[in-house]
């Protein structure tokens, strides 16, 4: 069978290997992924709600209010459609969408607590903004689209939103900067917990991200 957007499928699969090496994922490996196309009015995404198996032939194509026009969706995926769909229509400098449950990520999205930058290695990717929290509404429900959207409408330059008593969702320009994104946050999170037991991490001083623009420019 011949399918169609062969690059942007291997770029999600790619990715999905990339989170699953790391060990980024929950036990379930449960999560989706999606690329925006060169139409800009469609996606390409994830078929199925786990990362697990994800191939060239599990994705399907669906314009930005999930109607499918390629290929198929499980329900699981389906449900989900609207919240990478929201993120396309608001931000359109970005070119990928991903959602997992990463745990120690997740654990601030479960106590409603924005994560804090406060880890350099999220400074080098230009992320200096506390992630925030979008509301909890029912799994893909109009109403937690509406929470996602009002969520970037408050955070106009984040590149991740918490979802309140649910998991992660983080865009980028594309699939292997999100996942880079993804890494990057869960280990952040993961040190930031850690810290707690000395006290909690510390933020940076003023004018840190300009301080590492700078040394990122010094060896380009």
């Amino acid at each position: 069978m011949s399918l169609t957007y062969e690059k942007e499928r291997e770029s999600i699969v790619e990715a999905a290997q990339q989170l699953l090496r790391t060990g980024v994922l929950s036990h379930s490996n449960h999560g989706n992924s999606s690329v925006r196309l060169a139409d800009g009015r469609s996606m390409l995404i994830t078929g199925v709600s786990t990362l697990l198996n994800t191939s060239p032939e599990t994705l399907a194509v669906v314009d930005l209010d999930g109607n499918v026009l390629e290929g198929s969706l499980a329900s699981t995926s389906a449900e989900i459609v609207n919240m990478h769909g929201i993120v396309y229509k608001m931000r359109p400098d970005i070119g990928a969408v991903i959602h997992t449950h990463s745990p120690m990520v997740t654990t601030y999205a479960m106590a409603h607590k924005p994560l804090p930058i406060h880890y350099e290695g999220l400074l080098r990717m230009g992320v200096s903004d506390d992630i925030p929290v979008a509301p909890w509404g029912p799994r893909g429900s109009p109403e937690s689209v509406q929470y996602i959207e009002q969520t970037l409408e408050a955070h106009p330059e984040t590149k991740a939103l918490l979802l309140a008593n649910h998991g992660l969702l983080a865009f980028n320009k594309d699939q292997a900067s999100t996942a880079h994104l993804i890494v990057s946050l869960e280990e952040a999170a993961e040190m930031m917990l850690l810290a707690e037991r000395l006290g909690g991490s510390q933020p940076f001083p003023p004018g840190a991200l300009e301080q590492v623009r700078a040394r990122l420019r010094a060896f380009v």
